[in-house]
């Protein structure tokens, strides 16, 4: 019987996270108890939140207890089960884990339905958080209205992205910050994004006000810092700043805010909101219906990086930090398509 791989977090990383950091441990395939299923993982996301995780500090998330298995978001296919509502060949979203395999309890998975057109990733992607994130972030948080002026950091990340089109789709005025020629390239080609900056070879300043001539209305930071402190600084009176994520500071390095940029807020009564992507679970169903026809339709871009096997985790995440992805990052654990030694193979939903 082939053996569950596990990364376990063994020493909280202070900067860049390193194989030292995790220990990989062979262990036996898990046995469902009752009202259990066995689940083996087929993609992990690689989401910059899972740097965050490691810390001590406790984030959304409790901080990651040293020792176990690294807490990760991945999309599996029950193999065996002692539930009647999830049977084998059935695909689930979950906390399944840097691991193979794992067991877990109804309530903790939620089953996918994959439409026929659309690939399998899509559904720990674009069809899920990153969706759901990207749509009620601008819309439910930003409240944009036509013809405002939206400012996206990470414009070309896997959030970012969606953030830029949507908007886009809704008639706002759409500036892209974004790292590097070929991410810059595939925004405004690809994406329809017609005003883009990179932020590695532009001056950011100069290009924000020649892109944003009347001020900014509404940005989705995913980065912080100095680029957050340009973008705040020509706030509009009561422009909207959409806190989503601050990923120049997950690695303890810089990312510091300007108090007098942050004044800026109050002279403007601009204001600056976080949000949780679970607090808009109730709207999972139908934005992922809206991002599904966005895709068929021919609008909605976008791009997977799609990395083979759980030995490139320490990999995987150093691309995401140093930029090197071209979209939403996932490592596939295993073959869709492959059975194993239960005699189950991919299923159709």
């Amino acid at each position: 019987m082939t053996a569950n791989e596990q990364w376990c977090l063994i020493e909280r990383p202070e900067a860049a996270v390193g194989d030292r950091h995790f220990e990989v441990r062979n262990t036996a395939i898990p046995v469902p108890g009752d009202n259990e299923v066995l689940v083996r993982n087929l993609y992990l996301l690689i989401a910059p939140s899972m740097r965050l995780w490691m810390n001590e500090r406790e984030t959304y998330f409790p901080p990651q207890p040293l020792g176990e298995v690294m807490t990760g978001i991945t999309l599996g296919v029950v193999e065996s089960s002692n539930v009647p509502e999830l049977q084998p060949g059935d695909y689930v979203n979950g906390l399944g884990g840097c691991q193979k395999w794992f067991v877990a309890n109804p309530d903790s998975l939620q089953k996918v339905q994959v439409a026929a057109d659309m690939p399998l990733e899509l559904y720990r992607t674009v069809i899920d958080v990153q969706g759901l994130t990207a749509w009620c972030g601008l819309t439910e948080v930003g409240k944009p209205q036509k013809g405002e002026t939206l400012v996206v950091t990470a414009a070309a990340g896997s959030v970012g992205s969606l953030v830029c089109q949507i908007g886009k789709k809704i008639g706002l005025n759409v500036v892209g910050i974004a790292g590097g020629p070929d991410k810059c390239e595939w925004l405004r080609q690809e994406c329809g994004i017609e005003n883009v900056i990179d932020y590695k070879a532009d001056d950011l300043a100069a290009k924000l006000d020649e892109m944003a001539p009347s001020g900014v209305d509404l940005a989705f930071e995913n980065v912080g810092g100095p680029v957050m402190d340009l973008i705040i600084d020509r706030l509009n009176f009561k422009g909207r700043v959409i806190l989503c994520g601050l990923v120049s500071s997950y690695n303890g390095a810089g990312g510091t805010q300007s108090t007098e940029s942050l004044m800026r807020v109050v002279n403007k009564a601009a204001r600056i909101e976080g949000f949780l992507v679970s607090e808009y679970m109730h709207r999972y169903a139908d934005v992922a219906t809206l991002v599904e026809g966005g895709i068929r339709d021919g609008w909605l871009k976008y791009r997977v990086d799609v990395i083979d096997g759980l030995d490139n985790f320490v990999d995987a995440l150093g691309k995401v930090f140093r930029g090197e992805n071209k979209g939403i990052q996932l490592i596939r654990i295993a073959p869709e398509e492959t059975g194993n030694e239960y005699g189950h193979s991919r299923g159709a939903c």
